[in-house]
């Protein structure tokens, strides 16, 4: 069970992210995820990134959810600051969601707004739909995906598309998976030198890049699969949901964007929230739009609040 850390140079003089990561052992008293634990007040923010990713992303988001409360932004194992096992094979969706449980039960979050993308959403809405609701008190699904197995209601052939590319790239004699490009490619404009390099920072050999060969085959594509179970959960348990729920999805996203309607419709008064459509952004809505989503999700707060 070998374990790597990235060394701390490798980010240095991101521009727009220069938090003091904060550390939690979440993994059989072994692997530790960092956490950004910026702001105070009335509000808590918890910001779940997704492949392949980290805090990194929530970037231009921080600053205007700050006006409201407490902004955590962790990264998951394998990704950004915390530690990376070295093989895919040491990865695993309960070790990822056992970790997040840890994670949110270490800090005592309570009365916290979820705001989850990608597999932020994988993991974060079982645990706060369904597992854990009495910490969280509203929802901000933003290019989120539900996942329980069946191919005909989720995934999209373009997120089976990936996931083959991924697999292809850990087969090459030399493997190389392009983190920054991925991201790229991914978005409707083009990615900043500043922010490609940030993106690579977790990464700097092959080796650590596991996690993100990981992730994607492990995404629930059958009922047996693990996790498949939790978000059958989820669904009947999003159909009962009565705290508030906010859609946010781009409109550029082939990935996610059809569970937009579902989500808006399985869930008691989501369609009661504006009907939010990013314009001109892909997968990754935090990185072309995160400004404009921080102020969607703030006027969300402020009128749902009790």
């Amino acid at each position: 069970m070998a374990l790597r850390s990235t060394p701390d140079h490798r980010f240095d003089h991101l521009e727009g992210y220069d938090y003091e990561p904060q550390y939690v052992t979440a993994v059989d008293g072994n692997a530790d995820m960092a956490y950004v634990d910026v702001g105070s007040g009335e509000e808590t923010f918890l910001c779940l990134h997704g492949e392949p990713t980290w805090g990194y992303l929530y970037r231009k988001m921080i600053p205007e959810l700050r006006t409201e409360g407490r902004v955590v932004v962790p990264d998951f194992v394998g990704f950004g600051r915390s530690d990376k096992y070295t093989t895919v094979e040491e990865y695993s969706f309960e070790m990822h969601y056992q970790s997040l449980e840890t994670f949110v039960e270490e800090l005592d979050l309570q009365e916290a707004t979820l705001i989850c993308q990608d597999w932020g959403s994988v993991l974060g809405l079982p645990l706060a739909v369904s597992e854990q609701p009495h910490r969280f008190d509203r929802v901000v699904a933003a290019n989120a995906l539900l996942t329980d197995g069946e191919r005909d209601t989720t995934l999209t052939d373009t997120w089976y598309g990936f996931k083959e590319m991924v697999e292809a790239a850990r087969d090459l004699p030399l493997a190389t998976f392009d983190i920054s490009g991925l991201i790229d490619f991914s978005c409707e404009g083009t990615l900043s030198p500043s922010a490609a390099r940030a993106y690579d920072a977790p990464f700097p050999d092959d080796e650590t890049k596991a996690g993100a060969y990981a992730w994607p085959p492990m995404v629930p594509q059958d009922p047996d699969m693990p996790g498949a179970d939790l978000h059958a959960d989820l669904l009947e348990d999003l159909e009962e949901y009565d705290k508030p729920f906010l859609t946010a999805f781009s409109d550029a996203d082939d990935v996610t964007r059809h569970y937009r309607d579902q989500l808006r419709e399985l869930v008691p008064g989501a369609d009661d929230q504006p009907d939010i459509w990013i314009e001109d952004a892909g997968h990754f809505l935090q990185e072309e739009a995160g400004g404009e989503l921080a102020e969607y999700v703030t006027d969300f707060v402020r009128r749902t609040r009790g």
